[in-house]
């Protein structure tokens, strides 16, 4: 069974590489995703297919131009891992880039929550535009 270190780095690995094939493969079946901000992409995305649809969806509306890049080793505590990030996209010719923390809750060798937090909430939460009305 890997551990949380080992889980973390190979899904920091694998998100700086824009390598999604593999970051979906490690999200647990009942992963939960929490996307904080007041932006159109905030919330809680439950499970794999609707995490998956999310990060489509960051990507289509960047226009393919989001990167994230995990910037130091991560920092286990039992089964959470907390990685020093660093991210950015274009779109509409706005562009964003800031640092970040993104922690992971790991179960066995799949990611089973993630948690994330922006140095510039409001600054990204303009950046992907108001919530939709629903």
């Amino acid at each position: 069974m890997a551990t949380t270190a080992t889980t973390a780095r190979t899904y920091a690995d694998a998100l700086t590489a824009k390598d999604f094939a593999t970051v979906a493969g490690m999200f647990a079946e009942d992963v939960v995703w929490h996307q904080p901000g007041a932006h159109r992409f905030a919330g809680t995305y439950r499970g794999q297919a609707e995490v998956n649809g999310h990060l489509g969806a960051l990507m289509g509306a960047s226009q393919g131009s989001f990167e994230l890049a995990v910037v130091a080793e991560p920092m286990v505590n039992g089964d959470l891992a907390a990685m020093q990030v660093e991210f950015g996209a274009r779109r509409d010719g706005a562009t964003m880039s800031m640092g970040g923390v993104d922690v992971v809750r790991v179960d066995g060798d799949r990611i089973a929550e993630v948690w994330l937090y922006s140095a510039d909430q409001q600054a990204e939460d303009e950046f992907w535009g108001a919530p939709v009305a629903g």
